[in-house]
């Protein structure tokens, strides 16, 4: 299969893994059937992206600073538009500092 086409047909699913917890689960499910290279890239991304969240959250939330909470939120957010916009661009760069991480760890998806 040719990558335009492979993009093409991956796109949605990685698109919709980047809607948090409920999108990772239902691109995954997507994605179940006929594995497409495209939206695993994005789907272990986005999953990454999402424990990495809720991850920090949780550490996060036990310090009253809005220094520290609005530097998390700034964090995620970056990385969540970046990785949102190279999906719709049709591109496989994983996540700045920990993108290659998520490759290596979620390699099952």
């Amino acid at each position: 299969m040719n990558k335009n086409k492979t993009i093409e047909e991956g796109k949605t699913a990685a698109i919709t893994s980047y809607i948090l917890i409920v999108g990772v689960l239902i691109a995954i499910s997507m994605n179940s059937e006929n594995k497409n290279s495209f939206a695993s890239f994005h789907i272990r991304q986005a999953l990454g992206l999402t424990i990495t969240f809720l991850s920090l959250g949780l550490i996060v939330s036990n310090f009253n600073s809005f220094m520290i909470s609005g530097t998390m939120w700034v964090f995620v957010s970056v990385l969540w538009s970046y990785g949102i916009f190279t999906a719709i661009k049709g591109d496989m760069k994983p996540l700045p500092l920990l993108g290659s991480l998520f490759q290596k760890v979620f390699h099952f998806i």
